[in-house]
């Protein structure tokens, strides 16, 4: 499962994109967009997309360039749930998407959430970029599979 999240400018109009691959061949995937959104929350919208790709049982690498969202799943949110959604200095920014995608991740617990750097020419990542731009300010008419 590949994710990525879009806006331009930020804040601005976004979009976002989830492609699930299996064995090298697109299974599914989504995309959509947003008025007067971040590109933080078309991230964290995007994984919470692709993850209700994901079957509650099924073991699949969940791969996301924001290296944000895959640390606020993987270490902070843990703490900020015990704490009653709380942070030490401030508030949670996207709370709302954050409670959403943490439920959905721990729920889907033969999933793994990797951060894969963006923009290096990895087809998948490259592919959902694409995916969350259709709906966005620069997005293109069609995608290219090759």
């Amino acid at each position: 499962m590949f994710t990525d999240g879009f806006c331009q400018p930020n804040p601005g109009r976004g979009g976002w994109g989830a492609v699930k691959v299996v064995a090298g061949a697109i299974v599914e995937e989504r995309h959509g967009s947003e008025d007067r959104t971040t590109n933080n929350r078309m991230e964290l919208r995007a994984l919470i997309e692709g993850y209700t790709l994901l079957d509650a049982n099924e073991s699949l690498s969940v791969y996301s360039d924001s290296e944000l969202c895959v640390r606020t799943v993987n270490e902070w949110a843990v703490g900020w749930e015990r704490k009653g959604w709380k942070k030490k200095g401030g508030s949670i920014k996207n709370l709302d998407l954050v409670q959403e995608l943490y439920a959905l991740a721990s729920a889907r617990s033969g999933a793994t959430l990797v951060w894969i750097k963006g923009h290096t020419g990895f087809r998948w990542n490259e592919y959902a970029d694409a995916l969350s731009r259709v709906g966005g300010s620069d997005g293109p008419d069609e995608l290219a599979t090759s």
